[in-house]
């Protein structure tokens, strides 16, 4: 079984393309032409042994919002896209992940329907580099929307910017590994409706 989704998206700000094998490595090249939020869908590959393309070219002369919204769509969408009618998966993980004085604890559901609880501690620096902090939540909303996955995550404290936003896609890593992993003892769709 090939679990690999690959999506193409082009706006008039921004042009996509997301490759992802669901069952590979953590093999591992972005580029967005946002530094921080690279490092991140590195996180997301790496923690997750999915491997993962990503190119964007975006709209960066007016902020790097559109491209990193318009990417976090493609992502979603193109994991949806590999999980298929998601036979066999685990459906649901958590996990925790500490970054020294940071922690976060993930939990996902890949259902089918979308839904997102976001919290992290209040009075963060609102920049990491060129990267504004408020766009952690954004991504993990659009995300979760073209995914088409039901999510929570809580940080329940932590002091350091980049510590705090970088344990939550390390965690969000983790917890969708476990969830898309083929169970062996499952062997139909885990849902008593027959679908996800």
């Amino acid at each position: 079984m090939t679990r690999v989704g690959r999506v193409e998206r082009t706006t008039k700000e921004t042009s996509v393309t997301v490759g992802i094998d669901l069952d590979g490595t953590g093999t591992v090249e972005v580029a967005t032409g946002v530094g921080f939020f690279d490092h991140m869908l590195d996180q997301l590959g790496r923690h997750g042994l999915f491997d993962l393309t990503v190119k964007t070219e975006g709209d960066l002369h007016i902020d790097s919002h559109h491209t990193i919204e318009d990417t976090a769509l493609a992502l979603g969408a193109a994991f949806r896209q590999a999980l298929g009618d998601k036979r066999g998966i685990v459906r649901f993980a958590d996990a925790s992940v500490p970054l020294d004085e940071a922690l976060a604890q993930v939990t996902v559901d890949l259902s089918g329907r979308p839904y997102l609880v976001h919290r992290e501690p209040e009075g963060m620096a609102p920049m990491i580099g060129s990267y504004d902090t408020t766009m952690t939540r954004h991504i993990l909303e659009s995300f979760v929307a073209q995914a088409q996955i039901a999510l929570h995550v809580h940080v329940p404290y932590g002091r350091n910017a980049h510590h705090i936003v970088e344990c939550q896609f390390k965690a969000l890593a983790r917890a969708l590994r476990y969830a898309s992993e083929i169970d062996p003892r499952q062997t139909g769709i885990p849902s008593t409706k027959g679908a996800l």
